[in-house]
This record gives structure tokens, sequence and C-alpha cells, in this order.
């Protein structure tokens, strides 16, 4: 039995068209849902204006999903979005998450140029802004609860702690707020 697919694609529009995107990515889910197999789609944008729509849609397994592929309603529905849709990235994604298993295929390379990574010294500064005052707190709480434990003991709990803060929480935090600086742009209070 074969798992289901997710297949994800980053499609670029012509400045301008949001109206006939939407109503062109509405016409390709009204043909997908009459093919057995379609579990759903959806998509998102980054940005209101931005000209870049994040597509998701769904089969039960890589059959139903060939079907549709090879259809004649998909490539008539592809073809009625020519000079208005760009497709820059395909990528599928098997089991029943999808999102956390590494994509079995990419059929289309992002041919787009990565923004650079910011300098590491000012990688180091944010993390150093976070890292300092995170560690500071946590040998101060763990002095008082921790005190008598050995110290590898008190290292493990303090990293233990720590980690998934950092990670999830105060690391992306200070990121967003630090962006603009990170990548050389003007303060947001200055745009």
């Amino acid at each position: 039995m074969s798992a289901p697919v997710t297949v994800s694609i980053t499609r670029t529009v012509a400045p301008g068209h949001r109206d006939e995107m939407q109503a062109w990515i509405r016409a390709g889910s009204a043909l997908a849902s009459r093919f057995d197999g379609f579990l759903g789609h959806g998509w998102v944008r980054p940005a209101k204006d931005s000209e870049e729509w994040h597509m998701l849609y769904r089969f039960a397994d890589e059959e139903s999903l060939a079907a549709w592929e090879a259809s004649p309603q998909r490539a008539w529905w592809l073809g009625a979005a020519q000079g208005l849709v760009g497709e820059s990235r395909v990528e599928r994604r098997t089991g029943i998450e999808g999102w956390f298993d590494r994509p079995v295929a990419e059929d289309v390379q992002d041919l787009r140029p990565a923004p650079p990574a910011p300098p590491r010294w000012k990688q180091m500064g944010v993390i150093f802004l976070v890292f300092f005052p995170l560690s500071l707190v946590v040998n101060w709480v763990g002095r008082e609860y921790l005190g008598d434990w050995s110290l590898p003991l008190r290292v493990l709990v303090s990293v233990l702690v720590m980690t998934p803060v950092m990670t999830y929480a105060a690391l992306p935090w200070v990121t967003r707020r630090l962006e603009w600086w990170l990548h050389g742009e003007p303060p947001p209070w200055r745009r």
C-alpha cells in the first residue's frame, strides 16, 4: 500500500494578477477533486503583495497522483495559465505527516539565487544577545534549586532547559526583531 503524497509547488505570478491567480487555483482544485484519491489542497503567500505563492495538494497514493498529473484536465488547466504563472520549485513528500520527511523527488530546481547569509560576526552577536541573559537566569535559578548537585548534572540540566528555549522561542524572537541589522537594511523606524 502506497503512502499519501503531498506535492508542494512554489509559483510566481505576474504582478497585478492576484484575482486571476485565485480563480486559476479554484479551477485546478475543482478539477483535481474529481479524481480518485484527491485529499485536498491549500495555498499561502509570504506577504499580501508577494508574487510568490506556495501551493499544496495531496493524493492518497502515487497512483492517484500520477492519474491527475497525466490527465488532459491538468494539462488544460496548466495551459490556461501560460504567461500568468511561473513554476520555480516542486517537491513531493510522502508519509503520514509528509512535511517531516525528506522530499522523495524534486522536479524543478529553484533558479533564484538564495539570499546571502548574514556575516558570521552578526550571527554571533545575535546568539550572544540571547545566550548570555538566558545563561544568567538559568544559572541563578539553578544555584537556588540545584546548588548541591555536581557540576556535570547542573550543566546538563541547564543545557536541557536552555536548548529548547533558545531554539523555539528566544532566538527566533530576537532574530525577527534584528533581521534588518542582520541583512544590512535600515531599521524599521527609518523606512
